[in-house]
């Protein structure tokens, strides 16, 4: 039997499917990513970093001791209680004069997640993270990466000093000059020359404190399941059976989001199904009573 003849005999049936699928769609169709990427960054309400360091388009600068490097660390940490962790760390950062870039937790009354993003002294770097580990009950994933700008600031710094040799020579020039042509073109490329000036003023400090603060983003969980995790690429079983887990977890919470949408539209779809059933066992009825007629 053809799906068309199928479909032809069976329109009850087929208005049914088309409506079931119509609603599970729909439900496709809402934003449930997380439910698909237990653990990931996104589920917390960030990103995932980009470990990558880019490519280095500067002049490399030898015999330099101290480089400058600016550092990012990115920690998951399992806790007992999210809320007073993100409390202790906030202090924490005060006491050694850094500072909360954001704060964010999510689902407070159900378990409770947190992303805290803090800045603090570079020099202060390893005994922070010597705290945040005391603080947690396990931790489950730690990412520490550095990018060395010191060949870009070196870079700036040899731009700056050729711009500012120029306009101290165009200013020399304007003290000089007598014609009002003369002092509006020379006045013209000073002001070109400072506007080169200023952003390549504001990109070597921005390095220069980027350098002075690191970057700490921190995940807090009461559920190891519900934290960001970057596995290593060595082979490591427990750690695929910990994703695997975690996958099983995401698996089962959309079977069980999905039954609960077909529970919750059954106000629609079992109506449809009992006049559906009806006509059937009437046309059974029928059949039947035509057959012992004749």
């Amino acid at each position: 039997m053809s799906i068309v003849t199928w479909v032809k005999n069976n329109k009850l049936s087929t208005l049914l499917l088309l409506i079931l699928t119509f609603f599970l769609l729909n439900f496709r169709g809402l934003n449930y990513a997380s439910l698909d990427s237990i653990g990931s960054p996104k589920s917390m309400g960030v990103s995932s970093p980009n470990y990558a360091l880019p490519v280095s388009e500067y002049t490399p600068q030898a015999n330099i001791e101290d480089r400058m490097v600016i550092q990012e660390s990115n920690l998951s940490l399992q806790v007992n209680d999210v809320t007073d962790v993100k409390n202790k760390i906030l202090s924490y950062t005060k006491t050694i004069a850094g500072y909360m870039v954001s704060s964010r937790v999510s689902n407070p009354q159900d378990a409770p997640t947190a992303t805290v993003i803090i800045r603090i002294p570079s020099d202060s770097l390893n005994s922070a993270l010597d705290y945040l580990h005391s603080l947690s009950v396990k931790v489950v994933s730690e990412n520490l990466s550095g990018r060395d700008v010191t060949d870009q600031y070196m870079d700036i710094d040899s731009r700056l000093a050729t711009l500012q040799n120029t306009k101290e020579r165009f200013e020399s020039i304007l003290s000089q000059a007598t014609l009002i042509q003369d002092i509006t073109n020379l006045t013209r490329e000073i002001l070109n020359i400072q506007n080169q000036i200023d952003p390549l003023k504001g990109q070597q400090q921005s390095l220069k404190q980027n350098t002075q603060l690191s970057k700490l983003t921190i995940y807090l969980s009461t559920d190891e399941f519900a934290l960001p995790y970057a596995p290593s690429e060595t082979f490591r079983p427990n750690v695929i059976f910990k994703l695997a887990v975690r996958s099983l977890i995401g698996f089962l919470r959309g079977l069980a989001s999905y039954a609960i949408w077909i529970g919750v539209y059954s106000i629609v779809w079992l109506p449809i199904l009992a006049i559906f059933i009806a006509i059937k066992r009437s046309k059974k009825r029928k059949q039947s009573t035509s057959n012992f007629q004749t």
